[in-house]
């Protein structure tokens, strides 16, 4: 899996949870993960999650770090697991960079101090792949649920790239380490 830190500010409007995003907007081909801040607004036309749809909710953020990652040759079941893994490599990078973070995992959601959300997350499928999108807010001012950021109570403004950066390349290490262990089995009967 190939990884990579968009440095310029782009927004998140759910579009870019689509089949080949990755490679025709930074050509990286075959299984990926990229990240990059900006601000995120997802009307519900765009929304994936159909609960989110009937609920009437939306997702917006100020400013956001999001994770695109896009897996070619995974049943969606897999992806939901990939997802959850996911978001347990960025509650462990939080915890570890932020002593007072305590970010705990419910699902594929972050929570800081229990009930303000940290992250929105959804795994989908498309006609030629899996597709994960993950969030978290960095600056939460304005989000329709209680929330948290990156920026705002956790501090960590100046190690957005990092926590970045750590988070992808430990999903890259897991997920080649995930496709070894199934080349180094032998069948039994």
């Amino acid at each position: 899996m190939k990884y990579h830190f968009i440095h310029d500010e782009l927004p998140y409007t759910g579009k870019e949870l689509n089949n080949h995003w990755i490679y025709r907007n930074f050509g990286i081909l075959g299984d990926a993960v990229v990240a990059f801040a900006g601000p995120c607004e997802v009307d519900l036309d765009s929304m994936v999650d159909l609960e989110d749809v009937l609920n009437n909710d939306y997702i917006y953020s100020k400013k956001m770090l999001n994770f695109i990652v896009e897996i070619f040759g995974i049943t969606l079941q897999e992806g939901v697991l990939l997802q959850r893994l996911f978001s347990s490599i960025i509650q462990d990078r939080i915890n570890a960079m932020s002593e007072d973070a305590k970010i705990k995992r419910r699902g594929d959601d972050l929570f800081y101090q229990d009930t303000a959300k940290l992250s929105v997350s959804i795994c989908t499928l498309s006609p030629t792949s899996i597709l994960i999108h993950t969030g978290l807010n960095i600056d939460a001012q304005g989000a329709p649920v209680e929330a948290s950021g990156l920026a705002s109570e956790l501090g960590m403004d100046d190690h957005i790239e990092a926590l970045a950066m750590a988070c992808m390349r430990t999903l890259a290490e897991e997920w080649a380490d995930i496709r070894m262990s199934c080349c180094k089995v032998r069948a039994v009967v």
